[in-house]
């Protein structure tokens, strides 16, 4: 059942229908005193009996001369709203719906297609205000269950959306929609062995469900029936051509049964509807890599390179592929240049406890530009509750900050309170010696590295600074001992890494480092210009031009 579904249209006309029959309840409470056979509701039943036997305009010119005398009369306004949706003006039978309900509160029909509108619109809280609102009107209504269903999982209120959907099958325990809407939701809170059953249950049922197929796929993909997934991803493609998830999943599925032939054909597909998909253009390198057609697969995956340089597997499949065409120092070079960025990427994941602070950041900052130092602070505290956060490490977070906010004072008294309260905590010296750094005052900065490293040896942001001052004091082979050990990612860095090479004479550790670069540094323009510079002046002319075509591409 899917969002404005045709058979919730009908239900809605058909209880407007009873309504009316029963002798209009709305409207009768609009016009006190007034006979069901009013004027109002003759006209009213005749709009109806025309739109019932085929006659749209006629119902829809005669709603709005009825409009004319009476604007606020709601069953009119509902009417007009149903008229309009059947002739597939939706902003427009939304705006009557509102209007309507707006009159007629407690309506639940209104409430129920107001609230659909809302979900169409992707307003998920007004939709669950409104289809909250629709349930207590009508306790045991299915489709509001259902569609309540569909909002709560939206909202990423999983629970809340299972058991509405559960109390929407209790209500049409035989509508297959919602035996499929079932399985959706169990498969989206990870239970896909229920899920799956349920998704069965109604394909069997209707194998003409939409996107049935995929949602088997998808589940059997999660089960690890590879095979399942591939079979319903191809029936999937095979109803709707044009669905790029499920050619998507039917390419994913290929490729770990070794079918490249069909993945290949699948990411092919994928390509012609978007041409530079990335993971697409991936898999299809790899699929030529496996298939044996070694130049196709290089010209993918370099592709796939100029696109997204920091895409690891792409250097690993090329090596391969170089190394199929007999192209051995190519292939040699690759698989360094994998090597180098996979190590790289360890570092990376090394630092991912930062980023949690990430969240409270701009909130901290705005707490500090109002001088309010004891809120950014208790906010750092509640943010980290229940980890391994000190309180330290409170002040730490909050002298970096006013570092960054070029405030000095309280940055260092901040991070000089941080070290009396626990002498090791993390990051207070070397924020410090950045500090040092940026004011030319190598020795200072060197005198905090090595505290730091003193506590942790093994901190990697400590190591990569301790790298740019031996950078600065011009002790290339230590500058260039200390900056790889750190992995860094940081292009400014990486500059310091390969000039550093260069002078000791590591040529080709040089020019792995400037591809690392041009791969992390390729949105910042001034550090590439920087690096093919320093390509040009240590005669790495080829690479140097390689690189600024790469650039030139994106």
């Amino acid at each position: 059942m899917a969002i404005g579904a045709t058979a919730n249209h009908l239900r809605a006309v058909l209880l407007l229908a009873a309504l009316f029959a029963a002798g209009g309840a709305a409207v009768r409470a609009q016009n006190t005193g007034r006979s069901a056979e009013s004027p109002l509701m003759g006209q009213l039943h005749q709009a109806l009996s025309l739109a019932e036997h085929g006659d749209r305009q006629g119902a829809m010119n005669l709603v709005l001369r009825l409009l004319e005398q009476r604007p606020d009369f709601a069953p009119a306004i509902k009417l007009k709203g149903m008229l309009l949706e059947q002739a597939g003006r939706t902003s427009e039978a939304a705006a009557a719906y509102e209007e309507a309900l707006k009159l007629a509160p407690n309506d639940g029909d209104l409430l129920l297609k107001a609230g659909i509108y809302k979900l169409t619109a992707g307003q998920k809280e007004e939709a669950i205000k409104l289809l909250q609102h629709c349930i207590r009107i009508l306790p045991g209504d299915g489709d509001a269950q259902y569609y309540l269903a569909q909002a709560y999982h939206l909202n990423g209120q999983d629970d809340l959306a299972l058991r509405a959907i559960r109390q929407s099958l209790k209500a049409e325990p035989d509508n297959i929609s919602v035996w499929q809407k079932y399985g959706e939701l169990l498969c989206g809170t990870g239970d896909y062995a229920a899920g799956l059953k349920w998704l069965l249950k109604a394909q069997r049922s209707d194998a003409t469900l939409p996107r049935i197929d995929y949602d088997i796929a998808a589940a059997d993909y999660k089960l690890m029936d590879l095979a399942g997934a591939a079979q319903y991803a191809a029936r999937a493609v095979e109803s709707q051509p044009n669905d790029v998830t499920a050619l998507q999943l039917l390419a994913i599925a290929d490729v770990k049964l070794a079918k490249w032939q069909e993945a290949r054909n699948a990411f092919e597909r994928i390509l012609t509807f978007k041409t530079d998909d990335v993971e697409s253009l991936l898999g299809l390198g790899q699929c030529e890599l496996e298939l044996k057609n070694y130049p196709a697969a290089v010209d993918r995956l370099q592709l796939v390179l100029r696109l997204a340089p920091t895409r690891l597997l792409a250097h690993f499949y090329l090596s391969r592929a170089f190394a199929g065409m007999g192209r051995t120092a190519d292939a040699q070079h690759e698989a360094a240049l994998h090597q180098l960025m996979m190590e790289q990427m360890t570092f990376v994941r090394s630092v991912e406890g930062d980023e949690r602070e990430s969240p409270i950041k701009a909130q901290a900052r705005q707490l500090l530009a109002e001088h309010r130092e004891k809120d950014a602070l208790q906010l750092y505290r509640e943010h980290f509750k229940g980890t391994a956060a000190t309180p330290a490490d409170a002040y730490v977070f909050v002298g970096k900050l006013y570092l960054f906010m070029r405030e000095t004072e309280d940055g260092l008294r901040n991070l000089h309170h941080a070290l009396e309260i626990q002498p090791t905590v993390r990051g207070a010296h070397t924020y410090e010696g950045i500090l040092a750094l940026k004011l030319g005052d190598l020795s200072g900065a060197e005198n905090e590295f090595k505290a730091e490293l003193g506590n942790d040896p093994n901190y990697q942001m400590a190591i990569a600074e301790m790298g740019e001052v031996r950078y600065h004091q011009g002790l290339w082979s230590d500058a260039a001992e200390q900056l790889a050990k750190s992995r860094t990612t940081t292009p400014e860095l990486l500059y310091m890494l390969c000039d550093s090479y260069f002078h000791t004479g590591r040529v080709s550790d040089a020019d792995l480092t400037a591809e690392t670069m041009a791969a992390y540094g390729r949105n910042q323009p001034e550090v590439m210009k920087e690096l093919i510079e320093l390509l040009l002046r240590n005669g790495q002319t080829e690479l140097a031009h390689r690189l600024s075509a790469n650039l030139a591409q994106q």
